[in-house]
C-alpha cells in the first residue's frame, strides 16, 4: 500500500507496515504507541486511535505522511547505491550473527570500536548504514545524522532488498522472534 492511500480507516498495523518511522513520528509528537500506556493494537484504526487520544485525525495524518516525507529523504534506494558502492562506507548494524551470516561484500560490522572511529573521522564521508528490512536503519541514520555525520543514509529495504534487486547471489533469510 502506498503512503498516499491511508485513510482514517487504515489499521495501525498497515500504517506500521507502510510508514516505517510512523511509530517514533506518533511517540515523538503525541506520546504514542511507546510504551504500555500509550500503546494501540495493529487491528486499531487510526480514527478509532485518535478519537480515543482526543486528537485530529486530520493532523494526526498529516503529521504522518510529513515524517514519511523525511524519513525517505534518509533512504537510499538499492539502485543509486549501487551505482554510488565506489565512494561509500558501508555499515552493517545487524547482530553479529547475521552479519557473519550473510553480509553485502565490503561492508564493516558496527561496533563500538567503528563507531569511535567513525565519530572521530570525516563529518563528510558518505555512508550507508544497513538492517536487515530497512525498519529500524532510520533510527541508526538519524543518530548518526545527529553526531554530525550529515551524509549517512539507510538503505532502503536492507539487504533484503539488496538481495532481491541487486545481488540475488546474497541468500535471503527471515528473522524468527520468541514471543
Amino acid at each position: 500500500m502506498q503512503a498516499n492511500y491511508l485513510s482514517a480507516e487504515t489499521p495501525m498495523g498497515v500504517i506500521l507496515e507502510t510508514l516505517p518511522g510512523a511509530r517514533r513520528a506518533l511517540f515523538s509528537r503525541y506520546h504514542l504507541g511507546g510504551c504500555q500506556s500509550c500503546a494501540f493494537a495493529n487491528e486499531e484504526t487510526l480514527a478509532a486511535l485518535c478519537q480515543r487520544s482526543e486528537l485530529d485525525m486530520a493532523e494526526v495524518l498529516a503529521h504522518l505522511l510529513a515524517s514519511h516525507e523525511h524519513d525517505a529523504a534518509l533512504l537510499m534506494e538499492p539502485a543509486v547505491a549501487r551505482e554510488k558502492l565506489a565512494g561509500l562506507r558501508l555499515i552493517d548494524i545487524r547482530t553479529r550473527e547475521e552479519h557473519e551470516a550473510v553480509s553485502i561484500p565490503g561492508s564493516e560490522f558496527f561496533t563500538q570500536d567503528l563507531q569511535q572511529q567513525l565519530f572521530a573521522g570525516d563529518p563528510e564521508a558518505f555512508m550507508m548504514l544497513y538492517d536487515h528490512s530497512g525498519r529500524n536503519v532510520l533510527d541508526q541514520v538519524a543518530w548518526f545524522r545527529g553526531h554530525g555525520l550529515k551524509q549517512t543514509f539507510g538503505l532502503r529495504g536492507g539487504i533484503d532488498a539488496w538481495s532481491r534487486e541487486i545481488d540475488a547471489s546474497l541468500p535471503r533469510y527471515r528473522i524468527e522472534m520468541d514471543v
